[in-house]
């Protein structure tokens, strides 16, 4: 008979105390998901450039009315501090640099996978819904898509799209937003 070992979740201050203290540093590629400590994948050059290229069009979109935060950490919960490849935020004048950005922060999150679409979409999609994410984006490289996801109600998305090359992603939550799959995939 095997018997399950016990597990250890870590709250997101006890993350954070880690990497105050030293025990995590800047060049950890890890994330706190659901209490655990978890491994980036490593960016390889077409997630690279993918992120770079929302980042640019983001940007020229959405201007002074919202901020475009890029691999920086969001507050989930108490135990979740994931850092999604691009995030639109509220415009705040300190650009939240006395707290992490939490749900209410965030209009968009859009998490770019290469060799991390299961995960992505099976962990780090439902994280965002359940935390009230208005709406989340999944680029999915390998497929040539991008898997559009909105409308949160208890702790699921309630509309989930599939776009492909030729398509237009529009935005619930930021209405003007308007960028090609072709743009995004390059």
């Amino acid at each position: 008979m095997s018997r399950q070992l016990a597990k250890r979740w870590f709250t997101v201050g006890e993350y954070n105390r880690m990497a105050e203290t030293g025990i995590l540093t800047e060049n950890d590629r890890v994330e706190l998901i659901e209490g655990e400590i978890v491994e980036m994948c490593p960016i390889g050059s077409r997630h690279a450039a993918c992120v770079n290229r929302l980042t640019t069009v983001l940007g020229r979109q959405v201007g002074a009315d919202a901020i475009v935060s890029v691999q920086n950490p969001i507050i989930v919960d108490d135990y979740s501090e994931p850092e999604p490849d691009v995030a639109v935020l509220r415009a705040r004048a300190d650009f939240y640099e006395t707290k992490h950005p939490e749900p209410a922060d965030v209009l968009l999150v859009i998490e770019v996978a290469d060799t991390s679409v299961e995960t992505d979409r099976g962990v780090k999609v439902p994280l965002y819904a359940r935390a009230g994410v208005p709406e989340t984006m999944l680029v999915n490289i390998p497929g040539e898509a991008v898997e559009v996801y909105a409308s949160p109600l208890n702790g699921q998305y309630q509309s989930v799209k599939t776009l492909r090359r030729g398509d237009v992603v529009g935005s619930q939550a930021i209405p003007h937003l308007k960028i090609s799959v072709d743009a995004i995939l390059g």
